[in-house]
């Protein structure tokens, strides 16, 4: 199928204008580009055509994991004190309430998480299982793309970084793997040290790999704020001394107003380092800062956010929130306030449509003990964020279905992005097909299970679900009209139609029993 043109047809796409989005439409594919989109016409299957029906579901450009981690997915069987609180055993006496620590959080995942990475050398087979799984279940999902963290540390050594190049390379066809290596721990050993230690000679060498494209650290885990500020210049230098041009920061990473929000860190050091990106558009295109979590900045006042925008101007920063992990893991100090913990998470369709920034969504982990809840898929991030965000109307819908898409496409730098929610001629031909809906608005709130995943304009996965049910569809008889009933009296000539549509009527029940279900399984 590859270098022929491929079809898809029968299919809504995610325009604004209602009288759009209400057609059906045909896209035809040639060598991996969108060539054509008309509207539908049935016509009858041509075995020199190759075509794929999409049964009138709605098509989107494919998903984007703009920031997960593939080494230390699905390791929550192996992590203890995962709680969050601590739980006093209540006196029959006193009746004492259940006491929150905010002790056991971010802290605590690092200490349970970073047990179980030492044992990754050990195992390089577990790390392949379970990144092949992550990738897999995202693919079926509708991810063509993702930008995989991988930590470079002493604990964990290489041995996650060898396994992500494997795997990067066994499903490039289905998935491009963008390689991240990560300091995840701190890269000066204690708060006495002038010179960073063991992590980051280990992030160098790192660096020297085959098919790595991303450097990235998380200056909020170093010692001291002077050491945060110089993990960040050392990432920059790094960057700026190789051929890197992609750089990821987990950053501030808190909820304290105290703290000094290091975004203008990020900000100086990349005028100091990066005045050539702004020179050339095209290399500008080609480079980009992508920020993580960025938690600390949802206690900015309206002029503290327009104070980084203008701060900001010409440079390729994008925002990634990280809602799964953001909601789970911040604000533990407060929840014995009247409402509990607040909203930690960027508020992405108030953020966006309010100030212009470029603010992406992802999944970030996957059962371990940073986010031991969701799961792989991006869309269920809008969903979770229409209630978080209190954001449904159709811009909020369609900048969340941006940021699972379009916009983590550009934080991780890859080209060739389209620029709206429907194809049109020259975008590459990386979709998800969702089938059982007709509207974007769907395909937030409720997406589907059932999707077509698309890339390069080639099928690369299906998800279809099997199911069955007691509860049988109620056959519904159709009753006759008053106007009928004349027409059978004025014409006896068609009294049979009318015995024969009673006698086809059911008159006893239709339910079975369980075991005499079939299996009903859903085609699009």
């Amino acid at each position: 199928m590859a270098g022929d043109s491929f079809f898809i047809t029968n299919v809504h796409l995610a325009y604004s204008d209602p009288s759009l989005e209400s057609k059906l439409w045909s896209i035809e594919c040639h060598k991996g580009k969108v060539v054509n989109v008309t509207s539908y016409i049935k016509e009858e299957p041509s075995s020199t055509k190759c075509e794929l029906d999409a049964g009138g579901g709605v098509l989107l450009p494919s998903l984007c994991h703009s920031h997960i981690h593939l080494d230390k997915c699905f390791i929550l069987d192996r992590c203890d004190l995962i709680s969050g609180y601590e739980a006093k055993i209540p006196s029959v006496y006193t009746a004492q309430p259940r006491s929150y620590s905010s002790s056991r959080d971010f802290k605590e995942a690092m200490k349970v998480t970073g047990a179980a990475k030492a044992g990754f050398s050990l195992d390089k087979e577990d790390l392949l299982r379970r990144g092949l799984k992550l990738i897999r279940e995202s693919v079926e999902c509708g991810v063509t793309s993702m930008r995989a963290h991988i930590e470079v540390d002493v604990q964990a050594g290489f041995s996650g970084l060898d396994v992500a190049l494997h795997l990067k390379e066994k499903v490039r066809l289905a998935c491009h793997v963008q390689i991240a290596v990560f300091a995840q721990e701190p890269l000066f050993s204690s708060t006495e040290d002038t010179d960073p230690g063991p992590n980051f000679h280990l992030l160098v060498e790192a660096l020297q790999r085959h098919g790595v494209e991303v450097i990235g650290s998380a200056p909020y885990v170093e010692p001291t704020i002077e050491q945060a500020k110089k993990n960040i210049a050392l990432i920059f230098e790094l960057a700026s001394r190789s051929s890197i041009t992609l750089i990821d920061f987990h950053l501030d990473y808190n909820l304290n107003p105290n703290s000094e929000p290091l975004i203008y860190e990020v900000i100086k050091q990349a005028r100091n380092f990066c005045n050539s990106w702004k020179a050339d558009s095209s290399e500008l295109f080609r480079r980009r800062i992508t920020i993580g979590h960025a938690t600390r900045l949802q206690l900015f006042t309206p002029e503290e956010w327009r104070h980084l925008q203008d701060a900001i101007r010409d440079l390729p920063i994008t925002f990634v929130g990280l809602p799964n992990s953001d909601m789970y893991m911040q604000g533990r100090s407060q929840a014995n306030q009247p409402l509990g913990a607040p909203r930690s998470t960027l508020r992405v369709p108030y953020l966006s449509d309010k100030y212009d920034l470029q603010i992406a969504m992802s999944v970030n982990n996957v059962e371990n003990a940073f986010t031991p809840q969701g799961s792989v898929d991006p869309l269920a991030l809008c969903t979770f964020g229409a209630a978080v965000f209190q954001a449904a109307t159709k811009t909020d819908i369609q900048i969340l279905t941006k940021a699972v898409t379009i916009t983590s496409k550009v934080a991780i730098g890859q080209t060739n992005v389209p620029l709206d929610l429907f194809p049109q001629p020259g975008d590459t031909a990386d979709f998800v097909i969702l089938h059982g809906i007709r509207t974007l608005r769907q395909a937030v709130l409720n997406p589907p299970h059932n999707r077509t995943t698309i890339r390069n304009g080639i099928i690369v996965a299906c998800r279809r679900t099997r199911r069955w049910s007691a509860v049988q569809k109620l056959h519904v008889p159709q009753t006759i009209t008053p106007i009928s009933w004349w027409w059978y009296m004025l014409f006896p000539i068609c009294w049979p139609c009318l015995l024969i549509n009673w006698v086809s009527e059911p008159h006893v029940s239709t339910y079975r029993q369980p075991e005499e279900l079939e299996w009903d399984e859903e085609t699009t």
